[in-house]
């Protein structure tokens, strides 16, 4: 008795002959398929071993501005930066490092890193952060019109009351007292505007008693 009946036997001689015409071609597009397959799982590997080694820096940045070690936070801080450059783990790193410059008593080198932040972030609230915190030390540098032209450019909407309050207290710095009271009503409007719940409760009430300390100028 035959293994096959015709039927059979012509499908598996049709399937071997369209296997003799195609079959180089399906194993190039299988190894192809391996190859790409193989590839993928390689790069998020890598993917994943690179945010384990970022964060592992990115930790070590942290830990070292809590014990005040301002030689630790810049090291770790530069190794973010040289090895994830664009990435915000690197970009925080440096806000971190600046601030611990600045706790340090160099507001000079705390300028630097901001100021580094504000140039090379692609995170437009992170820049407006970083801008806040670098105008802040201008001042303490006495760098008024530096403070003024690193507020210069718009914020994100979020970020205005807090930047026109900025903004008002360089001036007053300055001495410019109109000038302040003006970016001080620019950020109680600004903040009218605000979704609820974006700013702490207090702001409303100390930019109000800014203004008011300058006598309704």
């Amino acid at each position: 008795m035959a293994a096959y009946d015709l039927e059979e036997q012509e499908q598996l001689s049709a399937i071997k002959a369209w296997w003799e015409q195609n079959g180089n071609m399906v194993s190039w597009i299988v190894t192809v398929i391996a190859v790409c397959a193989a590839g993928w799982f390689g790069w998020q590997r890598y993917q994943l071993s690179q945010a384990a080694e970022a964060g592992v820096l990115y930790s070590a940045v942290l830990d070292s501005a809590e014990k005040s070690e301002a030689p630790k936070v810049r090291a770790a801080a530069s190794d973010l930066v040289s090895k994830f450059p664009g990435k915000m783990s690197a970009d925080l790193g440096v806000m971190f490092a600046g601030k611990s410059e600045a706790d340090a008593g160099d507001t000079k080198s705390a300028i630097l890193k901001l100021q580094w932040v504000v140039d090379n972030t692609k995170d437009a609230a992170l820049r407006d952060m970083a801008r806040l915190r670098l105008a802040a030390y201008q001042i303490d540098d006495k760098a008024f019109d530096a403070a003024l032209k690193t507020l210069e450019a718009a914020p994100t909407e979020a970020f205005l009351p807090r930047v026109e309050d900025m903004r008002g207290d360089v001036y007053f710095a300055k001495g410019a007292v109109k000038e302040s009271a003006a970016a001080y009503q620019r950020a109680l409007d600004a903040y009218a505007k605000a979704p609820t719940g974006t700013f702490g409760a207090g702001f409303k009430g100390i930019v109000e008693t800014k203004l008011e300390a300058l006598g309704g100028v």
